[in-house]
């Protein structure tokens, strides 16, 4: 399985920012990573008790946040020590730590190292200067080309930057000196998103009340942050950098590893701040012994309250999905991927009658220009990109 860290820990709050991340003071690092630790030694005896299969081998992790990178060294050690203990942590497992450039000490660095972490993800946003300071970032972009040269020369080469399409005051020019400036690194994994809007954020909140501060007004049109988003398609497929999701790009043998097991349905833990997990029902077979493939997944999720987490609040709420609601999770995370989604393994997995409920959804999509269908596969349009909510939202059952 994978494992998902989350270290919520922040410089300070973008403005964009929807995750349950926050500004806290250092003194709370310690308590948080030995918070972690204890949530990792109880977890197989709740999953004992819930009924739910816990692999023991880990081929990929994944430290995300927040800034794990603002960890000091000594709890870098502590984390993956941990995970040793606890887990059978594979030979060439894939280890991703997210960092915020400017923001790695070489003591960390060093520290990530020893741990074997082996890729990393800069957040970078932006490579024009006033954009990243208008957003709330506190790097340049010479600070960027200092950190991947550290980075590089600590025998890190797996690296992902990324870049948001519609940050406020960005334009078609300066989007083209973000990307121009992206691709000048040579760097293997490029992520692209388009601004989320909606109330979990600051510019957000702005944006749906018609609000002034953090320069919303300077946030361009969705038809233009579309024309973005369409710009780095071409840039980036130019450049040798494959589109394989709706958002990522990398060159061949760099796609990452971890985010694939999200789309592909493959299961991960979550533990720490606002963690989620995806994880097969535990069922024996006639023979005695594990059958892991069965198809009830179960979604956990940790409070999103910090001083909660730290108390030792309850680990996990979770929830048996129906049938029907994997049926549509395999829709929009497959969908997401460009090779798109296997209609016969579908319908191996849930049976004629289920899937016959959902193909008949795609040929009137396929009409609107906004899927493409082979027969055996069928993906998203590149029209279909952009509107890709509302693709997915068609392959919703009704709760009724």
């Amino acid at each position: 399985m994978g494992l998902y860290i989350s270290v919520p820990f922040c410089r300070s709050k973008c403005t964009y920012c929807n995750f349950a991340s926050g500004v806290y003071p250092s003194s709370e690092h310690a308590r948080y990573v030995e918070r972690l630790v204890q949530e990792m030694k109880a977890t197989p005896a709740w999953a004992e008790g819930v009924g739910v299969h816990l692999p023991r081998v880990v081929d990929t992790v994944y430290l995300g946040g927040g800034t794990p990178s603002l960890l000091e060294p000594q709890w870098f050690d502590r984390l993956f020590d941990a995970i040793r203990q606890q887990f059978c942590l594979a030979p060439a497992a894939e280890i991703t730590v997210e960092c915020a450039p400017g923001q790695l000490s070489d003591a960390t660095l060093a520290a990530m190292v020893a741990a074997g972490v082996n890729r990393v993800s800069l957040g970078v946003q932006s490579l024009v200067d006033r954009e990243a300071q208008v957003s709330g970032r506190l790097h340049t972009r010479a600070i960027v080309l200092k950190d991947l040269d550290r980075l590089r020369s600590a025998g890190i080469h797996s690296l992902n930057l990324d870049l948001i399409a519609g940050l406020a005051g960005q334009t078609a020019a300066s989007w083209d000196e973000s990307l121009a400036a992206l691709l000048e690194t040579g760097i293997p994994h490029a992520s692209i998103y388009m601004l989320e809007v909606d109330e979990d954020s600051r510019l957000g909140r702005e944006l749906l009340s018609g609000g002034g501060r953090y320069f919303a007004e300077l946030v361009p049109t969705d038809d233009a942050i579309a024309q973005m988003y369409e710009t780095a398609l071409e840039r980036l497929e130019d450049a040798g950098l494959r589109q394989y999701e709706i958002s990522n790009f990398a060159r061949p043998g760099y796609t990452s590893q971890h985010n694939l097991r999200y789309w592909q349905r493959r299961p991960y833990l979550g533990l720490g701040l606002d963690a989620s997990s995806a994880l097969y029902a535990r069922q024996q077979n006639d023979a005695g012994t594990l059958n892991s493939a069965l198809p009830y997944l179960l979604r956990t999720k940790t409070t999103e309250d910090l001083k909660d987490y730290l108390g030792g609040s309850e680990l996990a709420e979770f929830t048996w999905l129906s049938v029907e609601r994997q049926m549509e999770e395999a829709w929009f995370l497959g969908l997401r991927l460009t090779e798109g989604v296997d209609v016969d393994v579908l319908r191996r997995q849930f049976g004629p009658e289920l899937m016959a409920k959902t193909l008949i959804r795609v040929d009137p999509l396929v009409a609107q220009g906004l899927l493409e269908s082979d027969g055996q596969r069928v993906r998203l349009s590149r029209r279909g990109r952009l509107l890709s909510n509302e693709v997915f939202q068609e392959f919703l059952f009704d709760p009724a």
